[in-house]
């Protein structure tokens, strides 16, 4: 299985920590020793799996609004971006649970314009408050269809760190890698009024390759 970049920091310290309590554990419990360690390993095993990266054939794409994590749909309305676009708009919420794929996808293609950093609070991300007031980061893409686009990667409760490694200037390729957020979070989209929303409420999205709406061209 690969293993997402990100992932090095937290293997070492998860490895530590379980190499330590299974020492003690069969040091100080002896016969016991196996009820602490497996539900540890468990949760060791567990830390892997969530930073796996799958193998995924990305298409190229104009129109189509591809969905940037793995998910479940848990919101689709107008609202008012007001940010940067200074507009309504039509918000698309996708909540990643820690169990979800956590790579952070373009969702249209074009060219990154703009890109901002916010620390906020850690509200449960599904909560509609934390688009706005938790910690996140706002990226903007001027879209090949002529639209500009706003994306948010939100942390959540438990995740408490955000990567995001594209830079104003930098080409989009929607389905393609830009960020990733650890443990638990959701990624909202701002589309034009006019879009064509395919995807809906509670729908299961697989970063990259869904598609869940089309813009006018």
């Amino acid at each position: 299985m690969k293993l997402h970049k990100e992932s090095k920091g937290t293997i070492i310290v998860a490895s530590i920590v379980f190499a330590i309590v299974a020492f003690l554990a069969v040091h100080f419990f002896r016969e016991w020793s196996l009820l602490i360690i497996l539900p540890i390993l468990l949760i060791y095993g567990l830390v892997f799996w969530f930073f796996r990266v799958p193998n995924r054939d990305i298409q190229d794409h104009k129109e189509n609004v591809i969905a940037p994590v793995d998910g479940k749909v848990v919101m689709i309305k107008e609202v008012f971006e007001d940010e940067l676009l200074q507009e309504k708009v039509i918000q698309v919420s996708i909540f990643m649970s820690p169990l979800n794929v956590h790579i952070c996808r373009y969702p249209v293609s074009g060219n990154v314009f703009y890109k901002k950093y916010h620390p906020g609070k850690y509200l449960v991300a599904w909560h509609e408050k934390s688009s706005t007031e938790n910690e996140r980061t706002t990226v903007a893409i001027d879209s090949l269809t002529h639209h500009k686009v706003v994306f948010r990667q939100i942390a959540g409760y438990v995740a408490r760190r955000i990567v995001f490694t594209c830079k104003e200037g930098d080409p989009a390729k929607a389905g393609h890698e830009f960020g990733f957020i650890k443990f638990g979070s959701r990624m909202d989209v701002f589309l034009p009024l006019d879009t064509e929303i395919i995807c809906k409420i509670g729908d299961k999205t697989k970063g990259g390759m869904d598609i869940i709406a089309k813009m006018k061209e």
